[in-house]
């Protein structure tokens, strides 16, 4: 009888934990697909404002620009809300939001490119790469049984770094200044996407309802969407400044 009650015990341990198992594949597929869609959807983005110079030039270009970018800058700043919003719509929202104005933001720069077969080629390579790149890293983190939470900070403080450095490229207008910051993002952002992967992937076991779960893939595609954009931004200026030195 004690026998039978421990085999019961066992598989009803393994029955739930294969449960959990199969919850966790489902939860990370919904994060990269919606990371996928936000990819994607930026693509549709930029080919819109490059095929509409006068409005690109308008949001992209002229001083509306830094409007663009403290809001993507506040965006990712309060992601976090993204957790407690009570409507699933209003996160979806947040995220399509975000990703159409990086879509905005980035447009001049992806239209340089495309206006040269050699430069449209760098953009390939450049989304190829760092797709690449993020596969990997994103793969690291979620495989790997060491604890990565302890980098959080010395992430955040390079990332302060990286922003003020940016910042100050813009005046000095440096291209091995900006050759030298861009290596370092795609660094940098590599080691945050492993980070960002295994926080996403350890808060599904907090979860507490199908709900909770939908904001927690929606946040984590908006983590992870923000880490693959930077990357894909930094390596295609590495491409264009080798390619033009």
């Amino acid at each position: 009888m004690e026998t039978n009650r421990r085999q019961s015990t066992v598989m009803d341990h393994v029955g739930a934990r294969a449960d959990i198992d199969a919850g966790l594949r489902s939860y990370m597929l919904r994060v990269y697909n919606y990371m996928a869609l936000g990819v994607a959807f930026t693509g549709a983005v930029v080919l819109f404002m490059s095929a509409n110079p006068n409005l690109m030039v308008t949001l992209a270009v002229g001083p509306v620009k830094w409007v663009l970018f403290f809001a993507v800058l506040g965006m990712g700043w309060f992601s976090n809300r993204i957790m407690t919003m009570q409507s699933t719509a209003a996160a979806h929202a947040f995220y399509w939001v975000y990703a159409g104005l990086w879509g905005v933001m980035i447009s001049p720069m992806v239209a340089y490119f495309l206006q040269t077969t050699a430069g449209t080629m760098d953009v390939a390579r450049a989304f190829f790469i760092t797709a690449g790149m993020f596969a990997g890293t994103s793969i690291f983190g979620y495989t790997t049984k060491k604890d990565l939470s302890g980098l959080g900070r010395f992430f955040v403080m390079a990332s302060i770094g990286l922003l003020i450095a940016m910042v100050i490229n813009i005046f000095v207008a440096s291209t091995a200044f900006s050759l030298v910051t861009s290596f370092g993002a795609v660094l940098l952002f590599a080691g945050i996407t492993a980070w960002e992967t295994q926080a996403i992937k350890n808060m599904y076991y907090s979860a507490g309802s199908s709900n909770v779960v939908t904001r927690m893939a929606i946040f984590g595609a908006f983590t992870l969407y923000g880490s693959f954009v930077v990357m894909f931004i930094h390596i295609l200026n590495i491409l264009g400044i080798m390619r033009n030195n």
